[in-house]
């Protein structure tokens, strides 16, 4: 695991008082959330179950599938290291740039690791296929056609799709029942990131019930603690869908794109979700991340340490309008001394 993800307010000796560095919304009320949890806290006084078939079992229900097809683990990182685990030794492909921890895991679990940047040069010898989708950090969706084709076409190769932010899109992506009807595909799905609760490792994968067994069989007893588990049912009595208004969400996601847009100091990739990844044309995104963090106490993701990204990128997730227009006054304010 690398150092320079998003959220490192440790760092910094000043207060932290806006934070786009991590792609969560920071405004969600968890007041019933932590009042559950709270009045639940006699849980850690004894050991969770070894497995997590309650919530499997949960999970299955309210997305229509078996509980063999799904498997609930500590965080969505722990499905990825899982996987790479499960298939110690292979051929990993990963569509870049994106998310570090799969590559970390793959080397980790003695991988090949071949990296592409399109479908037309996926690596025809690659037996497991890894991409983020929505893609972290571009924010970009595939097209479910296209990707639908191509996981066809190949059936002999294992494609992990991470679909973290599947409910900050508008965009079409694969549903577990459309995941699970497909034999060479494995889902993972955060909960971290659609509750905003990064401190409580909650995520799960959902598939072929023989390849998910792989993985399930290399998870550690104990792996999910009760408090997370407790997350893991309020988000099922949620019905999965945070309180947040995502049409609405994404229209103040274009407005601070177009306001970034108009400092001229930037240049933006297309994204079809909340975050957004963005590339200085003149200085580093480093000492941009430093003056917001020092002098305006605003938090952003220097994205220069993602493969095929260099020195000028950093990635921002939207936040509140009063927080957005914070920042652009911030950047404005930064040019003026460079």
């Amino acid at each position: 695991m690398i150092n320079g993800h998003g959220d490192d307010l440790y760092r910094y000796k000043h207060t932290i008082l806006s934070n786009f560095s991590s792609n969560v919304y920071n405004h969600l009320d968890h007041q019933r959330l932590f009042e559950r949890l709270n009045n639940r806290m006699g849980k850690v006084c004894n050991y969770p179950e070894p497995e997590p078939l309650s919530l499997e079992k949960a999970f299955a229900d309210i997305l229509h599938i078996s509980k063999e097809e799904v498997c609930v683990t500590n965080g969505a990182t722990e499905s990825i290291y899982l996987i790479a685990q499960a298939f110690k030794g292979k051929k990993s492909a990963i569509w870049m740039p994106t998310f570090s921890e799969y590559a970390d895991a793959c080397l980790l679990h003695e991988h090949k690791v071949l990296p592409f940047y399109t479908l037309e040069s996926l690596p025809l010898e690659a037996q497991l296929i890894w991409l983020c989708n929505p893609n972290n950090p571009t924010g970009e969706v595939r097209n479910i056609e296209t990707l639908v084709g191509i996981i066809k076409e190949y059936p002999q190769k294992i494609f992990i799709i991470d679909q973290s932010y599947e409910m900050f899109t508008l965009q079409r992506i694969l549903t577990s029942q459309e995941g699970v009807r497909l034999p060479n595909v494995i889902l993972i799905h955060s909960l971290t990131k659609q509750y905003a609760i990064p401190g409580i490792r909650i995520g799960y994968a959902t598939g072929n019930k023989a390849l998910l067994q792989q993985i399930r069989i290399q998870r550690m007893p104990w792996s999910v603690n009760s408090l997370a588990i407790e997350a893991g049912f309020y988000a099922i009595e949620e019905q999965l869908s945070p309180t947040i208004n995502i049409p609405l969400y994404l229209k103040e996601k274009e407005r601070l794109e177009k306001a970034l847009l108009a400092t001229g100091i930037v240049e933006i990739w297309h994204s079809d979700t909340h975050f957004m990844l963005i590339r200085l044309r003149y200085g580093k995104a480093s000492a941009l991340k430093d003056y917001l963090a020092n002098e305006h106490g605003i938090l952003i993701r220097d994205a220069s340490n993602f493969e095929g990204l260099d020195e000028r990128f950093f990635r921002i997730a939207t936040q509140t309008p009063e927080e957005n227009d914070q920042l652009i006054k911030a950047i404005q304010r930064w040019i003026s001394f460079i």
